[in-house]
Order: structure tokens, then C-alpha cells, then sequence
């Protein structure tokens, strides 16, 4: 078991009150890490420090911004396995799924260190003569960064990195599932010499989650939240953030197609279709949820489908590597035994895999699946995965853009060029041709539309995201005024 605490203005401190809450293994249930239950006085604590500190991290010039951020790459680097065994405890995550997320995690800290000098403006034509009119991008305030437990390093990482590098000052909210793998990454930061205050960090108590958020969005300084995690609590971010007026970036749930063309290279999609499937054992954001493939082939994919996933490892991450660990909760299990009951029911053939008596969950494939069934709609968030058949491009593109969702998507097809078409077509943020559902990278600009939410990460779009731009104007000679 870890003991944690929080980071407010530099110093490391418990809740006020000593309050705590723990998390507890999804395999054997043991106490993997106890946390501080932070209060609202708490949060409001992390949000004085941070407005305090904003003015000079604001003026911080950016070759300073940068060498802070690129030591914060070098110290996440150096946690590695840390963060590894952080996660296996935590959630249930395999090795190789931490490992990524370290590798992906400290190029987005490397990335954001670039960004530091690519925040700029622009000279603009006035008709009023003399006058030196001016775009200028500025820090914004403090940044409230609410990240998630599926990809923890990779998402607490993205939460906060850009918003350092534009000149903000931040809060990252811990995961209530995974508050150590979120404290690491705090570790990394203040290793690499952050001022007191520019980097703060708050975990809380499920039942208290509420209270915390809308104490901090509702601080006059901070100016910026960004949330990733589920649609429905998404939806609770949005309503308080419009409530105090203040942006936000919201990067929500998905139900990731794959469509598979008739001249598809079967085993290129089949690829594709097994890394976007049943990477984190289907608990990502992008992960592909519904595989979506011409009656024409479909036999044929099927059949390769099923028994590539019918043969990936499956193993408790505590004990060696594996590509499917442990899904992160019994209700994981419970939900996506529902759906193949359901799914069954109504007339779906299960061709590999099958329902879990534990969070040790197997590659789990449905053919014939159907709108009336619950997998067609909802998020599966586990490897439990739905085929269904169409026929032709038109009846493809239709069924991809048959759900309230619109985050990533991916479509495999010979011919380039029509495959384009049928992106372009596509309602996503996000669309791979002949590659997976599942595919990031920290230059990009990353999120949905439709009910995955709105705002984009990564790149200059993270700028966008986390500066204000102003007008500002010069009178370089005399000015004549009508009165």
C-alpha cells in the first residue's frame, strides 16, 4: 500500500481535516494506495496558491518554461517503473499498457516544451491611421485539469503539460482511482523545479468529488478547466462551467467504428481491429467499439478476428506481462455481461470469448449485431466487442455515423482514395485510413464532436485552448477624434 499527499503552493500536505479515502486492488481487493479526502477548503486552498503564483509563471520568459518542462519529461522517464507498478495496483493495467502511456506521457512533455516559443500573434490592417493593431496570445489564469484513471499517465500529463508551457498556473485533480499514479506525475514535476504554486495537486474522496470541482471552477482566477472522463459527468462539468462562465475542453465518451471496405487488406484490418479492440482491454476513449464490415468479406474477416483475439494472453499484470489484464471494476464486468446476454438474446452469435465470473475479463467478439441491441449504443469500455454487416459503402457510412458519439473512427480500404472519401464523411474529431481507432500523439489536435464533447489537446490547437487572445493597438502618430 502507497501513502500519498496533496501539493498546494509547494508544500506537501494531507487534507485539513486528515481525512482520507482508499483505493483498493480490482483483482484481490487489497488497499493499493490511501489518499487524502480533500475538502472544499482544501480546494480552495489549491486555487489561492495557484492565482497567487500565476503573475510571475505568467512572465516567465519561455526558454525557463521550457528547460522546467523538459526536466519534467526526464524525471517522468526516470519513474517508469513506478508509474508500472502504480498501475497494476490501481486499475489492473498490464505492463505494456503503462509503458505506453510513460513513452506517450513524456513526449507530450517534450512537445508542450516546444510550444513554449510557438505562442504568438499577429500584426493586423487598421483603418485608423497610425495605429499598430496587435493579436496577442497571453496565459489565460489558473487551468483546473480533471483527468481520468484508463490512460493515467497520458491523460494527467495532458491535463497540465500545455497549460504550463502557455504561461498558466494549474490544478490537477487526481483520479479517485488512481491517486498514486497521478501523485507520480506530480513528483515529476515538482523534481523539476517548478515554483511553489505553478504546479498543485488535489485527490478526493468519491462522495466528495462535487464539492471539490465546483469550489475550484467557481474561484474567480481560474479560467480554464479541462475534463476527461465520461460523457454524463462531462455533462455536470459543462452545466457548472457555463454557470460561472468559464471554458472548458471536454474530452468525453466514444463508440469508436471500424469500417472495413470490400477491398480491404484483410490483414491489415484484422491488425488495426486487435490493437483498437483490446488494447487496456478495450478501456480507452478511442478504443474501437463497433467493426463495422461488408457482407462481402465478412466471413472471412471474422473468422481471422476471432482467432486473433481468442488467442491474446490474459493474466493478472502483478504477475508477468500480458496483453489483457484486469478491467478496472466488477461493475466493468457486470455491464459488459449484460450486453452479451442482451446481445445474445437477440440473435447475435458469440465467436469467441464470453462473460466473466471476475475482472480477468477474455477478448470477447459478437457477430450480427444489430441497432435493437445494447452493444450497437453503448459503450462496452472493456473487450467485449460488437461486428456488424453491411452492405456496401453507403450502408458503412450510415452505420459509422449511427451513434451520439463522435470521437475517433478508423477506415480500412484498398483503394486510397475512396477510403478518404468515406473518412471524410465520417462524423469524428478523429479518423485513421487503414489504421486503428486508437492512435495519439501529442502534436495533434485531439477530441470530438457530438457527445465526445468539444475543445481539442495537443499542438496549436492546445494553445488555442489554454491562451486568451487580445487586441492590442499602439497610436504610433496623432489621432483625429470627430469630437
Amino acid at each position: 500500500m502507497q501513502s500519498i499527499t496533496m501539493l498546494i503552493n509547494g508544500e506537501r500536505t494531507q487534507a485539513a481535516n486528515g481525512a482520507t479515502f482508499e483505493r483498493r486492488n480490482p483483482l484481490d481487493h487489497s488497499v493499493a494506495t490511501r489518499a487524502p479526502a480533500a475538502t472544499a477548503a482544501d480546494a480552495l486552498a489549491a486555487a489561492d496558491a495557484a492565482a497567487r503564483a500565476f503573475p510571475a509563471w505568467r512572465d516567465t520568459g519561455p526558454g525557463e518554461r521550457r528547460a522546467l518542462l523538459m526536466r519534467a519529461a526526464q524525471a517522468l522517464e526516470g519513474k517508469a517503473g513506478a508509474l508500472t507498478a502504480a498501475m497494476a495496483a490501481e486499475t489492473g493495467a498490464s505492463a505494456m499498457w503503462a509503458g505506453f502511456n510513460v513513452q506517450l506521457a513524456v513526449g507530450m512533455l517534450q512537445e508542450a516544451a516546444a510550444l513554449t516559443t510557438q505562442i504568438n500573434g499577429e500584426v493586423i490592417p487598421s483603418d485608423v491611421p497610425g495605429s499598430l493593431a496587435m493579436a496577442v496570445r497571453q496565459g489565460a489564469g489558473v487551468v483546473l485539469g480533471i483527468a481520468p484513471w484508463n490512460a493515467p499517465v497520458i491523460l494527467g500529463v495532458r491535463a497540465v503539460a500545455t497549460a504550463l508551457a502557455c504561461g498558466n498556473t494549474v490544478i490537477l485533480k487526481g483520479s479517485e482511482i488512481c491517486p498514486a499514479t497521478h501523485g507520480l506525475i506530480v513528483d515529476a514535476l515538482a523534481e523539476a523545479g517548478f515554483p511553489a504554486g505553478v504546479v498543485n495537486f488535489v485527490t478526493n474522496a468519491p462522495a466528495d468529488a462535487a464539492a471539490v470541482v465546483e469550489t475550484i471552477i467557481a474561484h474567480p482566477a481560474v479560467r480554464r478547466i479541462n475534463f476527461t472522463g465520461s460523457t454524463r459527468v462531462g455533462r455536470l462539468i459543462a452545466q457548472a462551467c457555463a454557470r460561472h462562465l468559464k471554458p472548458a475542453v471536454l474530452e468525453l465518451g466514444g463508440k469508436a467504428p471500424l469500417v472495413v471496405l470490400d477491398d480491404a487488406d484483410l490483414d491489415a484490418a484484422v491488425d488495426g481491429a486487435i490493437f483498437g479492440a483490446f488494447a487496456n482491454s478495450g478501456q480507452i476513449c478511442m478504443s474501437t467499439e463497433r467493426i463495422v464490415v461488408d457482407a462481402s468479406i465478412a466471413d472471412a474477416f471474422v473468422a481471422r478476428f476471432a482467432a486473433r483475439a481468442g488467442a491474446l494472453p490474459l493474466a493478472d499484470p502483478r504477475t508477468g506481462p500480458a496483453v489483457l489484464g484486469s478491467v478496472v471494476d466488477m461493475s466493468t464486468v457486470e455491464r459488459c455481461n449484460a450486453m452479451i446476454d442482451d446481445a445474445l438474446a437477440k440473435g447475435a452469435r458469440l465467436v469467441c470469448g464470453g462473460k466473466a465470473a471476475d475482472t480477468l475479463m477474455r477478448a470477447t467478439v459478437l457477430d450480427y449485431v444489430t441497432p435493437d441491441m445494447e452493444i450497437y449504443r453503448e459503450e462496452s469500455f472493456g473487450p467485449v466487442k460488437a461486428v456488424v454487416r453491411v452492405d456496401g459503402v453507403e450502408a458503412a457510412i450510415a452505420c459509422a455515423n449511427d451513434s451520439a458519439y463522435g470521437l475517433s473512427a478508423a477506415v480500412f480500404g484498398g483503394d486510397v482514395a475512396r477510403a478518404m472519401r468515406v473518412a471524410g464523411r465520417i462524423e469524428s474529431g478523429i479518423c485513421h485510413v487503414n489504421g486503428p481507432t486508437v492512435h495519439d500523439e501529442a502534436q495533434m489536435p485531439f477530441g470530438g464532436v457530438k457527445a465526445s464533447g468539444y475543445g481539442r489537446f495537443g499542438g496549436k490547437a492546445g494553445i488555442d485552448a489554454f491562451t486568451e487572445l487580445r487586441w492590442i493597438t499602439v497610436q504610433t502618430t496623432p489621432r483625429q477624434y470627430p469630437f
